[in-house]
């Protein structure tokens, strides 16, 4: 039976404008980590199932007020499984297949499907999914590759991650198919460094980026 979520994808997707991309080896370390990025305002977590610690990371950080915890990186039914059993309110895969995705959509938690190319987001919209995960996003072309695969995906809007830094960030935001985009630039240093980065990536939705129009002209530079 298809649960109703208490929050979709989309609004996930909207809450900070990075998601931190986090691989965890010490599960100890995922609490304070989690606090340092919600302390900065980055609020939605994806723990990549990297390591032998990941299902027990996305325990720990929900305990963390305000947190947004999912699973990154999921490749199997089976791990799905073990993610949702572990608690992730998320769910993010490199990748997209119908066997994969039947299962999670059945569930009703959010899921944020992986995609490379046309064909991809073609089977996403057959499965009725219209949130996207670009990836990887600058192997894949960057910023033009996606700008040219959103315009007949109108309907579409995506999360760059692979590649995405804190200088590359606001080209990504500005683009409005753009709802977030997903980094790892944000989890080095001390907790009171994660802290600052976090503010920092979290303010840069709001950073002005000059886009050419058809015109030649310029426009969106936000205050």
């Amino acid at each position: 039976m298809t649960a109703t979520p208490s929050r979709t994808i989309a609004d996930i997707m909207q809450t900070s404008a990075v998601i931190p991309v986090l691989v965890i080896e010490d599960a100890a370390l995922a609490r304070p980590l989690a606090e340092a990025l919600v302390a900065g305002g980055l609020r939605v977590l994806e723990v990549t199932l990297r390591t032998g610690a990941a299902l027990e990371a996305i325990a720990e950080m929900k305990k963390v007020p305000g947190a947004i915890v999912g699973a990154g990186t999921v490749v199997n039914t089976q791990q799905f499984a073990q993610v949702r059993d572990a608690g992730a309110e998320f769910i993010v895969s490199p990748g997209l297949t119908e066997r994969l995705a039947m299962p999670i959509i059945e569930s009703g938690i959010p899921f944020l499907p992986g995609i490379a190319n046309a064909a991809d987001i073609m089977t996403g919209l057959d499965l009725g999914l219209t949130h996207f995960k670009f990836f990887p996003a600058e192997a894949n072309g960057g910023f033009k590759a996606l700008k040219a695969l959103a315009a007949p995906f109108y309907q579409c809007s995506f999360c760059p991650t692979g590649g995405i830094t804190e200088a590359s960030a606001p080209e990504w935001l500005a683009f409005k198919p753009v709802l977030c985009v997903g980094g790892s630039w944000v989890t080095g240093g001390t907790m009171a460094e994660i802290e600052i980065k976090a503010r920092a990536a979290n303010a840069l939705r709001g950073v002005g980026f000059r886009l050419p129009s058809r015109e030649g002209l310029i426009f969106f530079t936000p205050p």
